[in-house]
């Protein structure tokens, strides 16, 4: 009788405890988490930005830029709800800074008939001012796959073309994780991005070795957690409109 009231008090026990250390879970109300609740964002309807956007650029106005060299006034044109690269006047960022974003842009390479290669509706858009998407007339265009429409510039080639004729507009929606760097200089967390190219795949999660260069291998520097958006001047009149993004911590 001892023996048995001693191994149903040791059974007991060892039940109590397997059960401390992993509570089995049979009802479906265990595995529900409640909190916290995720932000309520009213959704855009196609291409418009959700209620949670920074409007960069809404067609009119370009308030939210400046010159990419000196800070002072765009000389990029405003036509037809667009802005317009002016050849010769520079790159133009956003008067703000960022991080980690959800970037939404659309653009436009005009028809331009004995241009080629490069030299057909070049421009960029440059995370940070640092990190190249590429931007380039690629339809039916020949050049370097990782200079193509989508490429992150002289680092990642992208997975498909999906680029439309010269004429029509194109879209990007781009997650970008900027890099983290530790207080000695490190590189802790690489850049990483994910780019759509008018609804299409291209990259996903693309690990970036550094800031694009043109010549050479890309190497990191230390730089701010957040820094300016820009878009560039590479002689083309490229057009671009409907530019939004959220800033997110990934």
């Amino acid at each position: 009788m001892f023996y048995k009231v001693f191994f149903t008090i040791c059974f007991a026990c060892f039940g109590v405890i397997c059960i401390g250390q992993g509570v089995v879970k049979d009802k479906p109300e265990q595995t529900e988490v409640w909190e916290p609740v995720p932000e309520k964002v009213v959704p855009g309807v196609h291409t418009a930005a959700p209620s949670d956007a920074i409007i960069l650029f809404d067609g009119t106005n370009l308030d939210a830029w400046e010159k990419e060299s000196d800070d002072g006034m765009v000389g990029w044109l405003l036509k037809d709800g667009a802005m317009i690269v002016k050849p010769g006047s520079g790159g133009i960022k956003t008067k703000a800074s960022f991080g980690d974003v959800q970037l939404h842009l659309e653009w436009l390479c005009p028809v331009n008939v004995g241009k080629e290669g490069q030299g057909y509706s070049n421009s960029g858009v440059f995370l940070m001012g640092k990190y190249e998407v590429q931007v380039l007339n690629s339809y039916e265009n020949k050049t370097y796959p990782n200079g193509q429409a989508g490429s992150i510039y002289k680092q990642h080639i992208p997975m498909v073309n999906a680029s439309k004729p010269p004429g029509e507009w194109q879209s990007y929606d781009i997650i970008f994780k900027a890099p983290v760097f530790g207080k000695l200089g490190n590189v802790r967390e690489k850049a990483r991005v994910t780019v759509f190219h008018n609804g299409v795949l291209l990259h996903h999660n693309a690990i970036l070795e550094g800031p694009t260069v043109y010549i050479g291998d890309p190497k990191y520097a230390v730089h701010a957690d957040k820094l300016p958006i820009m878009l560039q001047d590479h002689g083309d009149k490229v057009r671009f409109r409907n530019i939004w993004l959220r800033e997110i911590e990934l």
